[in-house]
């Protein structure tokens, strides 16, 4: 079974919130006969509208392949969160890479946050970035190391637009009694996910991209040039960027041993009126600190947009049933609130939930597994591989210097040993240990 088909209509948008509320309705046609580029770009995600669009503004020609539309994957159906740094704090990845990759891991962090901003506003994206993210800790000791990082952050990197909150701090901002205390992160935000890829593709499109969607990709030949077959035509191209993340399928079997497709949930209220300050009292989001994490925010007309949830296998669970049940959890008050929206979709991790920069050929490059961290390393890493393309490969090799390894038994049993151990964690969270 392919993950691009299993849950969703061919060539749509899944039924979410953000579907409903896209900035364009513009389709672009599919790929048919033999055509040439500089480089071809499989995946129409952020990190394949942002290489494209790069690479398009350094004068190379460029087709993009989407199997679906662009946005169809994670990009269109996240939290939307623009997270600082990496996915892992920077106390592990001290530990982990030394304390100078640590603080070069950082920039690069703090770069992608910029680049999304200025990507907004130099394309005139009709989009919003809205500052702040709050993270909801549970127990004492998750307070205490929040607020440790808080302090490392200021002292070691010089960032100071993250601040400590305490109890009555947290709940000052969102008043549920799941949690005891965290921090509030000013410099990260949160955006309407769909709406800024569709941003990227309609600047790809007015910079020379030429934009192909329902071209799934069935068939790669190596060589140069290297040779990109669809159903109704093939691209042959100097270069080929992989960007398709967690729907890459076995396009490239190196890939896929090292980064896991797993599946994720949010649900989307009816609008709350004068009740939204039960939910939240900011426009903020929200992480929490369990292990599969609860995610939150409102949307622009005050619904409440919560994820959680993950699922495996490739067909989705009851969605509503799935998240509602961690919705409650937090906000018990909004049992009678009615659910207007549920959806999902497949992002990717790692082992070491750092992404996997890989060169699977030799004139193609690879970029996955963003482990949640996509909305803004998955946008840095198409600007980063757009530069290694055009002979500045310092940023990808840093990146590809990272060592991350297969999953046990490689893609084959990949899914059933990450259940087990996912359970497994699943089940210390219940238990609070």
């Amino acid at each position: 079974m392919n993950l691009l088909f299993a849950n969703d209509r061919r060539g749509e948008h899944a039924p979410s919130y953000y579907a409903a509320t896209a900035l364009t309705r513009k389709r672009w046609p599919e790929l048919k006969g033999q055509q040439r580029a500089d480089v071809c770009v499989i995946g129409g995600g952020f990190t394949g509208l942002s290489a494209a669009l790069h690479l398009a503004e350094k004068g190379l020609s460029v087709i993009l392949l989407e199997a679906h539309r662009v946005g169809f994957g994670a990009s269109g159906r996240n939290g939307g969160q623009v997270g600082s740094g990496q996915r892992l704090e920077q106390d592990a990845l001290e530990k982990i890479h030394g304390r100078e990759m640590a603080h070069r891991l950082w920039d690069i962090g703090e770069d992608a946050k910029g680049l999304i901003r200025d990507l907004i506003a130099r394309h005139e994206i009709d989009v919003t970035f809205y500052p702040g993210i709050a993270h909801a800790c549970r127990t004492e000791a998750e307070v205490a190391h929040s607020h440790k990082m808080v302090e490392k952050l200021a002292r070691d990197y010089g960032y100071d637009q993250i601040e400590p909150l305490f109890r009555e701090d947290l709940h000052a901002l969102l008043p549920s009694e799941a949690y005891i205390g965290g921090d509030l992160d000013r410099g990260a935000g949160h955006l309407h996910p769909l709406n800024f890829a569709q941003g990227l593709a309609l600047a790809c499109d007015k910079a020379g991209v030429a934009i192909h969607e329902g071209s799934l990709v069935h068939h790669i030949r190596p060589g140069e040039p290297v040779r990109i077959q669809t159903q109704h035509g093939h691209v042959d191209a100097d270069h080929l960027i992989f960007a398709a993340n967690g729907y890459l399928g076995d396009l490239s079997p190196r890939v896929a041993a090292r980064v896991m497709p797993i599946n994720n949930f949010i649900l989307a209220t009816e609008p709350l009126g004068d009740r939204v300050d039960e939910v939240l009292r900011a426009n903020i989001a929200v992480a929490d600190t369990k292990f599969v994490v609860n995610y939150w925010r409102l949307s622009e007309d005050n619904r409440l947009l919560f994820g959680g949830g993950e699922s495996y296998g490739y067909k989705f669970p009851d969605i509503v049933e799935t998240v509602r049940k961690p919705m409650l959890e937090v906000y018990p008050g909004l049992a009678d609130v009615r659910i207007d929206y549920a959806w999902g979709g497949t992002l990717a991790i790692t082992r070491t939930r750092m992404p996997y920069f890989a060169r699977p050929l030799k004139n193609a490059l690879s970029a996955s597994g963003f482990s949640g961290h996509g909305v803004a390393m998955g946008t840095m890493a198409g600007k980063i591989m757009a530069e290694a393309v055009a002979g500045q490969a310092g940023q990808f090799d840093l990146m590809a210097g990272l060592k991350v390894p297969s999953f046990p038994g490689g893609a084959l049993l990949r899914s059933p040993l990450l259940i087990a151990a996912m359970t497994w964690f699943s089940m210390r969270d219940k238990l609070g240990i």
